[in-house]
C-alpha cells in the first residue's frame, strides 16, 4: 500500500534536526536505523508526515505554511484530544508527544501512532473490493462512528475542559464568519446572505457532546473489508452540538442525481450503492434518541463553514503558499457551497 509521497519542496523541513529531536524525545518507539520522512500527500490543509526507522512508523502533524485562522490547525488542541480519546474510543490514534519548540519543525507539531489503511477521496481505492457488500459496511461502520463519538462519556476521560456547550452554536457563526472576511479572496454575495440568514435564527440545542467537528468520508482510514481503522483530523474537535457533526457529514454526503451545486468534489458516493441522506439521518437518530426536526438550519451552517474552509485553502494557493495544483479551482467551489446553503434554509 502506497500513501506516502516524496515530500513538497515548499513543505520540507530541516530532517536532521527533527531526526534529532524524534529520537532524543521517542527512542524507545522508534528503531535504530536511520530515521527516514516522507508525506501524506492527499490533506488539503494540516501537513502530514511519516517517519520510518527499520520497521517502525511515527506520524507527524503540523499545521499548513503561512498564516492560519485563530483556532484552527491547533495541534495542541489535537494532541489534547488524541492523547485522552483512545481507550474510550479506539478509532482515534493515539497521541505520544507533543512539540512546542518552532525551532524543530517551524511550528508546533506532534506525533501520533501510524494506523494502515486506505481513504476515500475522489475514487474507490483500487485495493478496496468494489462490491455492494463493502460499499455498505464502510458506510455502517462510518455512521456508527459518528453514533459512537456523541456518545462517549468525555468528562470522565477529563475533556470537560475542551469546550463550553452553551452558546455554542452562536460562536460558532460568528466565529466562522469572521474567518470569511478574513479568508475571502473576492466579494461573494450568497457568502454574506447565508452568514445573514444563520446569525438571524440561531436554535437552541438539545445536548452537548464530544465534537469531532470534520466529520468526513475522507478524514477516516478504512480497513480491507470496509470497515474503518481510524478516525484522524481531530485539531477543531470541541464540546458542542451534536448536529453539527451530523451536518457536517451530511454535507460532503453526496447522492447520484444531486444538483451540481450541491456536488462541489468528485466522490464514489456519487457512483451509488451507499445510503441516502434521509437513510443516513435517520438511522443517526435512532442511534442516539436526538431530535432531528430543525436539521436543515445546521445543513445550511455546514455548507458555510466548509465554504470558509474551502476559501482558506484557495487563498493559500492564490498566494503561493502552496503550489498544490489540487487548489486551483477552490475558489468556484465557494461559490458552489453558498448556493446550497442558501437553497437548505429556503427549505428550512
Amino acid at each position: 500500500m502506497d500513501d506516502t509521497a516524496p515530500i513538497r519542496p515548499e513543505e520540507r523541513f530541516d530532517e536532521r534536526v527533527v531526526a534529532s529531536y524524534l529520537r532524543e524525545h521517542l527512542g524507545g518507539l522508534l528503531g535504530g536505523g536511520e530515521i527516514r520522512f516522507e508525506q501524506f500527500p492527499g490533506g488539503h490543509a494540516n501537513l502530514t508526515y511519516l517517519a520510518r526507522a527499520d520497521d517502525v512508523e511515527l506520524v507527524l502533524r503540523r499545521p499548513p505554511l503561512g498564516p492560519v485562522a485563530p483556532k484552527s490547525h491547533d495541534m495542541i488542541r489535537e494532541h489534547s484530544v488524541l492523547s485522552r480519546i483512545s481507550d474510550a474510543y479506539p478509532l482515534a490514534p493515539r497521541a505520544y508527544h507533543l512539540c512546542l519548540d518552532e525551532a524543530v519543525m517551524g511550528s508546533p507539531f506532534f506525533v501520533m501512532e501510524r494506523r494502515k489503511g486506505h481513504v476515500i477521496r475522489d475514487h474507490w481505492p483500487p485495493e478496496l473490493p468494489d462490491d455492494p457488500q463493502v460499499r455498505g459496511r464502510v458506510a455502517a461502520t462510518f455512521l456508527q462512528a459518528l453514533i459512537d463519538l456523541h456518545l462517549v462519556d468525555y468528562p470522565s476521560i477529563g475533556l470537560e475542559e475542551l469546550g463550553h456547550p452553551e452558546g455554542f452554536v452562536a460562536r460558532q457563526v460568528v466565529g466562522w464568519t469572521q474567518r470569511w472576511e478574513a479568508a475571502k479572496t473576492r466579494e461573494v454575495p450568497a457568502m454574506d446572505e447565508l452568514a445573514r440568514r444563520l446569525a438571524g435564527s440561531v436554535p437552541s440545542p438539545q445536548a452537548g457532546t464530544l465534537l469531532h467537528n470534520d466529520f468526513k468520508l475522507d478524514n477516516v482510514i478504512v480497513g480491507p473489508d470496509g470497515g474503518l481503522v481510524a478516525v484522524f483530523d481531530w485539531d477543531m474537535a470541541t464540546i458542542g452540538d451534536p448536529l453539527v457533526d451530523l451536518a457536517t457529514a451530511l454535507a460532503y454526503w453526496s447522492e447520484p442525481g444531486d444538483p451540481d451545486e450541491r456536488v462541489f468534489a468528485r466522490t464514489p458516493l456519487l457512483e451509488g450503492g451507499f445510503p441516502t441522506r434521509d437513510e443516513f439521518a435517520g438511522t443517526y437518530a435512532a442511534g442516539t434518541g436526538f431530535d432531528l426536526s430543525g436539521l436543515s438550519w445546521y445543513e445550511s451552517f455546514a455548507y458555510f463553514k466548509v465554504a470558509v474552509i474551502v476559501e482558506q485553502i484557495f487563498k493559500r494557493y492564490a498566494v503561493g503558499q502552496t503550489t498544490d495544483e489540487r487548489f486551483g479551482a477552490f475558489g468556484e467551489r465557494t461559490e458552489r457551497l453558498a448556493a446550497a446553503g442558501l437553497d437548505s434554509t429556503l427549505q428550512g
